[in-house]
């Protein structure tokens, strides 16, 4: 209950902040935050695009969550994302099989594809310390230029050399009843991915044992490995998990959201899914709200931009802002909790006093 207090409390601080940087240059903040609600509500359109725009960031925030309550900082989302969605890519311009098939393949291909490259970082962690979020950013940038090179070497599109070849119709994650359904938006089988991934890393970490050595390896290391458990192991299988997840958002960002894949972009979702698993207080179903929130303020920013005076840089200083105060939201629990200390001390004092 608390930590969905204290996550409330970040959001509202951060809309109340924007709305004083509306007021600061002049516009409305209900008109603006109207507009923005609008355009990620407005239609069953826009709420397709809308959950289309978050299912990525539920799996890095589901990607960076598993790794706090395992005890590591995975910041290599983004380069996971990017192997996941080039493994998932190429075999869909590979390999031609019926589409039931094609598409779990390819959902195989990213997921291991993703934990393969968190499995470096892993290892260097459990066998020689090396803190993994420096290994994580050096992966970031190998997994980048890694694309860089294989996209317009083995890939390359028709008309540009920045992009990957378009994927057929059977390897897209798109289907026609869901786009049907929200009047033509790029809604996709990746949401319904993404709330299995849900129940799976929720039932994994609270309902087994796995889970449980997991998060023991995470508050403790030496009492965990104390008691018997195989510490090195399970670093690098929580981070394995990690950057399967990750690697899921690639698959649901490169062959459902969009169907090619460019060159020379980093995905901020990466980054972006540390904000949602702070917010979503690490638990899965925090940040599956958590990303449809942010979901929201990205599919809603244009909207605003277009029918208010608010410029581009101010609604996007907006969304950093709640980022911001959702990144602290540890602090606020913080306080919280040494607010309700000191009224049970309080409290026990008073009665005490009653007793005498």
């Amino acid at each position: 209950m608390r930590t969905t207090i204290v996550s409330l409390i970040a959001v509202l601080l951060g809309l109340i902040a924007g709305g004083l940087l509306m007021l600061f240059i002049g516009s409305n903040p209900i008109e603006g935050y109207s507009y923005l609600f609008q355009g990620a509500l407005k239609n069953p359109e826009r709420v397709g695009n809308m959950l289309a725009t978050a299912t990525p960031l539920v799996f890095t925030g589901l990607s960076v969550a598993f790794a706090f309550r395992t005890g590591l900082f995975n910041i290599g989302a983004p380069g996971q994302m990017l192997i996941g969605g080039l493994c998932a890519t190429a075999i869909g311009l590979s390999f031609d099989m019926s589409r039931p098939m094609l598409l779990v393949v390819m959902v195989l291909a990213g997921f291991i594809g993703g934990a393969l490259w968190a499995f470096i970082p892993g290892l260097l962690k459990a066998k020689f310390n090396v803190h993994e979020v420096v290994s994580t950013i050096m992966m970031n940038w190998i997994g980048y230029w890694t694309v860089y090179y294989v996209v317009p070497g083995y890939f390359k599109g028709e008309f540009l050399e920045t992009e990957s070849k378009q994927l057929p119709e059977a390897a897209s994650l798109r289907v026609p009843f869901l786009s049907d359904m929200f009047q033509g938006s790029y809604i996709n089988l990746g949401l319904f991915i993404a709330v299995v991934a849900v129940i799976v890393i929720g039932f994994i970490i609270n309902k087994t044992t796995l889970g449980f050595e997991l998060k023991a390896v995470g508050f403790n290391r030496d009492a965990a490995e104390y008691s018997g458990m195989r510490v090195n192991r399970n670093i690098i299988l929580s981070m394995l998990i990690s950057g399967g997840l990750a690697g899921l958002a690639g698959v649901a960002m490169y062959t459902g959201n969009a169907s090619t894949m460019q060159i020379g972009i980093m995905p901020s979702q990466g980054f972006d899914g540390i904000a949602v698993a702070l917010l979503g207080a690490n638990a899965p179903i925090g940040v599956f709200f958590a990303a449809v929130f942010f979901g929201i303020l990205y599919s809603g920013t244009g909207f605003m931009n277009a029918m208010t005076e608010i410029p581009p840089e101010i609604a996007n200083t907006i969304i950093a802002i709640i980022i911001y105060f959702a990144a602290t939201s540890v602090l606020i629990h913080r306080l919280i909790g040494k607010f309700s200390k000191k009224r049970s001390n309080s409290n026990d004092i008073a009665a005490k006093k009653g007793e005498i």
